[in-house]
C-alpha cells in the first residue's frame, strides 16, 4: 500500500508566509540588515523557512540577500514591473477591485503605470462602467480600451515600466481636469507617499495636481518603506485603499492629514 509521504505541519501560532514577509520588509524598513537565525526564533518557525522566505523575497528584487540574512534593497532601486506585479498579487487584487468600486459613471479618471494601479484598471475593465481614462501606462490603455474612453499621454516609452513618461507627459496631464487619481507607490511612510523611480514621482504629482479626489493604492508591505523620493505630504492626499489597517505612527499621520482610509476585503 502507497502512502504519501509526511508534509511538515506550520507550528500552531506560528506567522504564515504573507506574515513573515510582511514582517521581514517591516524589519529592514528600521534596520538596514536581518539576520536569519533572529528571525527564525521571532517567528518560532526553522532557519530553513526563513532562508526560503529571504530567496523568494530576493527574487521578487524585495530585499537582497546577504550571509546569513538580507538586507535593504538600495532606496533609489525598486524591482521591473514585471517582478513586482508576482507580489502580493491577492491583497493588491482586492485593492484594485475596492478602488474601481468607488467610481461612478461618466467619471474622469487618472491612473498611473504600476502594478497595483494595474489592478484596478482591470477590475475597472471589468465593471464595463462608462468612464474616461487619462493614463501614462501602455497596459492600462490597453486593458481599458474596450470598456472606456481612453487618452494615453505621450512621452518616452519605458519598456521595463509598460508607460511613458517625460516633461510631455507632465505638459500633456496639466491639459485637464479630472474628478479621481489612481497612483500608487514605493513605499508610505508618516511623510507621505515616496517612490524609488524619479520619473515615476513626477507623473504622479502632476496627476494628482488635477484630481480633486486624490487616492493612493498601496499594500501594507509598503507601510514603513522609506524610498528616494517623497511623491507629496500626506495632506495632499483624499484617500488610501490598502488590504491592512495600518497602525502606530502612520496611522496617526493619516488620520491627521485627514486621509480616509479603506480597507480592502477578501
Amino acid at each position: 500500500m502507497w502512502h504519501l509521504p509526511h508534509m511538515p505541519r506550520r507550528p500552531s501560532g506560528a506567522p504564515s508566509k504573507a506574515e513573515r514577509h510582511r514582517s521581514i520588509l517591516a524589519a529592514l524598513a528600521t534596520d538596514p540588515t536581518v539576520r536569519i537565525s533572529a528571525l527564525a526564533l521571532q517567528f518560532g518557525v526553522a532557519a530553513e523557512t526563513v532562508r526560503r522566505d529571504i530567496e523568494e523575497l530576493t527574487s521578487q528584487g524585495a530585499v537582497r540577500r546577504t550571509y546569513g540574512g538580507a538586507s535593504v534593497v538600495h532606496a533609489g532601486l525598486q524591482p521591473e514591473l514585471s517582478s513586482r506585479e508576482t507580489m502580493a498579487v491577492a491583497e493588491r487584487a482586492r485593492i484594485g477591485a475596492a478602488a474601481a468600486a468607488m467610481l461612478a459613471p461618466g467619471a474622469v479618471v487618472m491612473l498611473d503605470a504600476g502594478s497595483t494601479t494595474g489592478h484596478a484598471a482591470r477590475a475597472l475593465a471589468a465593471r464595463g462602467m462608462a468612464v474616461t481614462v487619462l493614463t501614462n501606462s501602455l497596459r492600462a490603455a490597453q486593458d481599458l480600451a474596450e470598456s472606456a474612453r481612453v487618452i494615453l499621454c505621450p512621452g518616452d516609452v519605458s519598456a521595463a515600466e509598460q508607460g511613458v513618461y517625460g516633461p510631455e507627459t507632465g505638459a500633456f496631464l496639466a491639459r485637464f481636469n479630472a474628478d479621481v487619481a489612481f497612483v500608487g507607490a514605493t513605499g508610505l511612510t508618516a511623510e507621505g507617499p515616496c517612490d524609488a523611480n524619479s520619473r515615476a514621482a513626477w507623473v504622479k504629482r502632476a496627476m494628482l495636481a488635477r484630481a480633486t479626489r486624490r487616492i493612493l493604492l498601496a499594500d501594507s508591505e509598503k507601510f514603513g518603506r522609506e524610498v528616494l523620493e517623497r511623491i507629496c505630504p500626506m495632506a495632499e492626499l483624499t484617500d488610501l485603499v490598502t488590504d491592512r489597517a495600518p497602525e502606530g505612527a502612520l496611522a496617526r499621520a493619516l488620520a491627521e492629514a485627514g486621509v480616509a482610509v479603506t480597507v480592502a476585503g477578501p
